[in-house]
């Protein structure tokens, strides 16, 4: 499989199979979700990678057409990959807004993703929140208060999940945990960091 760390060159792709158009799907490079499907020509396959913007070539348009070119909700590229006949990409982004013209997440409608998956959604909200800031915002309010303060926040959630493990119900144990996972990935954001970090982390801990 030919993945988007380097560059996909166009030769690598068996575009004559279509026509001179291969489809591509769109996934949130952070929850997994599937955000549409379109289909790119040599030329847009170029276009995106030079331009790290989700180009397409538009059938309707017959023209190249760079998603978001005009209500601005682009998807920036992430990687790119082909499957094992060379036919179909696969193609990984980061929306920027909703992306379905509908004002939806996705073209196939707000359908929930892996639950899992909402742990990227709330990163993508806490990186708006702290942009945001403001007195509004729990988060934004404890992203000023400085790191020391975030830190000890993090560690009186760790206590109180590991009491509540200890001597609580489930729900009350469930309840402080995401207590603590919240705390976590806002002082991961603090260090400029985030649940991603830790992931490939893990990642590279199995590897070995």
């Amino acid at each position: 499989m030919l993945t988007g760390k380097s560059p996909l060159p166009a030769e690598a792709i068996d575009f004559e199979k279509g026509g001179g158009l291969v489809p591509a799907i769109v996934q949130h490079s952070l929850t997994g979700e599937v955000l549409m499907l379109g289909y790119m020509n040599a030329e847009a396959l170029a276009a995106t990678q030079e331009k790290g913007l989700v180009t397409f070539w538009s059938r309707s348009k017959n023209r190249l057409w760079t998603k978001g070119e005009t209500s601005g909700d682009v998807l920036r590229l992430v990687s790119i990959a082909a499957d094992c006949d060379h036919d179909a990409l696969l193609v990984q982004a980061l929306p920027e807004g909703p992306t379905c013209h509908l004002g939806t997440r996705s073209c196939f409608g707000d359908i929930p993703g892996p639950v899992l998956a909402f742990l990227g959604q709330l990163s993508g909200i806490i990186d708006e929140r702290a942009e945001a800031g403001g007195e509004e915002s729990y988060t934004a309010r404890l992203l000023s208060s400085g790191i020391n303060k975030i830190a000890q926040k993090v560690g009186e959630e760790g206590v109180e999940t590991a009491l509540a493990g200890a001597a609580e119900n489930d729900a009350a144990l469930t309840g402080e945990a995401a207590d603590l996972v919240f705390h976590l990935m806002v002082l991961l954001k603090a260090r400029g960091l985030s649940l991603t970090d830790v992931a490939e982390e893990l990642q590279r801990r199995h590897a070995k």
